[in-house]
Order: structure tokens, then sequence, then C-alpha cells
């Protein structure tokens, strides 16, 4: 079955039942009454914030089949990934598309969240939810103004996604317990991998799909608590691995290179040095003469 890509605001809002876009590359909106409470996937090529309230999340990690609460959440779409989605009720709420182009254009709209998954909401405080409507709705009505400027739509969602942006902080600082427990699996994980078969050098990618939470959403949260990136901290743990091979093993460089998931011994190689300023034969060398 062919999967439809909506490479356009103006395909998609007719396809969800929303109005005609404001424009190309910015549109805002409330979500419709006639909004479509059932689709099979589908591909978006933009990126899409979306604040709904009254909302029943079937990819949320609490929820309920036979007892389904509504929640109030902000969520996130962006291109590459499939959305699907089967709504049993109506919900209330906004709508924020921007297009790659506007993004690229604009790098300092791009924030780590924008790409989250729909699993990976933004839950917020009462007073939280009433400064985003406020932004919203003030979005909408400059926007419907034909004379206002590009330019202040993009100070008004700079402005909103500076402010989600704050908002995550906050939930990742406030909910400990929750986040705690990424940060255990992901490090349980790391520890792990070395214990069977290695093909490749570990990934954020390769983790994240374990943990089923998309890499951006997992290194936010591992800067956070650990105020480390989570490329930084599998490579750090890599080169303690290499460190206690090239010490207490008599593999060649060679090998130890393949033990870690290096496909050439080069890249190993250029690897550790820019880990530890030595190459593998200089730290064993020294650390050899430091022990006499």
């Amino acid at each position: 079955m062919q999967t439809n890509t909506f490479t356009n605001f103006k395909t998609f809002n007719s396809f969800i039942g929303a109005p005609e876009p404001i424009n190309e590359d910015i549109d805002i909106g409330k979500y419709p009454e006639t909004t479509l409470l059932k689709s099979q996937g589908v591909f978006i090529d933009f990126y899409r914030i979306s604040f709904k309230t009254n909302y029943i999340n079937p990819d949320s990690p609490d929820f309920a089949p036979q007892n389904p609460k509504p929640i109030t959440a902000v969520f996130f779409n962006s291109p590459g990934k499939l959305y699907e989605w089967e709504l049993t009720d109506k919900f209330e709420g906004y709508y924020l598309q921007l297009s790659k182009e506007i993004i690229e254009k604009n790098r300092y709209l791009f924030q780590n969240f924008l790409e989250y998954g729909y699993h990976e909401a933004l839950f917020l405080t009462k007073q939280e939810e009433n400064e985003i409507v406020l932004l919203y709705e003030n979005l909408i009505q400059k926007s419907n103004n034909k004379n206002t400027n590009q330019n202040v739509l993009l100070a008004y969602v700079n402005l909103i996604l500076n402010l989600v942006e704050s908002f995550y902080k906050r939930q990742f600082t406030t909910e400990t317990k929750k986040y705690n427990y990424i940060v255990s699996e992901f490090q349980q994980l790391l520890r792990d991998y070395y214990n069977g078969r290695i093909e490749d050098v570990p990934t954020v990618h390769y983790f994240a799909d374990k943990m089923k939470l998309t890499p951006n959403y997992l290194g936010d949260v591992l800067k956070t608590y650990t105020h480390k990136s989570a490329i930084e901290t599998i490579h750090e743990h890599i080169t303690k691995k290499a460190k206690k091979l090239l010490l207490e093993s008599n593999l060649t460089n060679a090998e130890i290179a393949f033990e870690l998931g290096f496909h050439y011994p080069n890249y190993f190689a250029k690897f550790f040095k820019k880990q530890t300023q030595l190459t593998p034969k200089q730290f064993r060398t020294r650390q050899q003469f430091l022990k006499k």
C-alpha cells in the first residue's frame, strides 16, 4: 500500500480538514471541529508544533485503553517520520507549521525538540498553557493581517520555540524519576554493548532505537542530567575500553580496533588520538615506561 507524502501545507491541510494555509513557509491555525480523526501512515515534509487540549494520545507511555484520559500537551512532527493516528474524540488546540526552507534560511529557529517523537510530548502547567495560547492567538491575529511583515511573524515563531524550549527544561528537571530511569537505561545498554557480538561502533541512533526514543530527545535528557552529550558519553566509554585493552592484553592495535567495532584500524587510531592526544602505540609505550 502506498504511503501518502505531503510536501506542502495546502495539500496536508485539505487532507485533515484544516483551513487554507497562510503562506508556503509559515502556517498557523486552530484545529477545526472537522479535523480528520483517523489516518493510516503519512509522511509530511515540514515541521509541525501542535498544542492540543482534551486530547487522548494512544502513543503516550501512560495510555490506558480501558480508561483513556485526555491530556493537554505540545506535540511535534518532523520531515521523514511516519505519522498516523486514530482518535475517538474531538480535541481542541492550535498548530504551527514551518517549512524546511524557512528553517534553513533562519537556522536560529531550529530546536532539537522539533524532531522529537509524538510519545515525547511536552506537558504544560496551567500558567505555561496560558502563555502558549496567548502567543498562538497573537500569531494568528498577526498572520491574518496582510500588512504584517514576515519578520514579525518570524519573531513570534521564535518566541514560541524559545518558550517551548524553556518549558522542556522545566519538565526535564522536575520529573527526575522518569528521566533518571532513561539515563540509567542508556548507561546499562552502553555497558552491555560490548558483551555481545560487535559489528559496529555504537551510535546514538542505535541506543535511541533500543529505548524507543528519538536521538534528539535521548541526547537532551542525557545532557540535562550528565552535562555530557550522548556521543561524548559513548566516545568516553569506547576510549576507556580501548585503554583497558591496550594495557591488559597483547592484542595488536588492529585487533583492538576490530574488537571495538571499527572496520578500519586507521579510523580507530584517529579516534583514539582525538580523545587522548596520543596514538594507541604512543599510549601503550608511555604506560609501559611509567610502570618501570
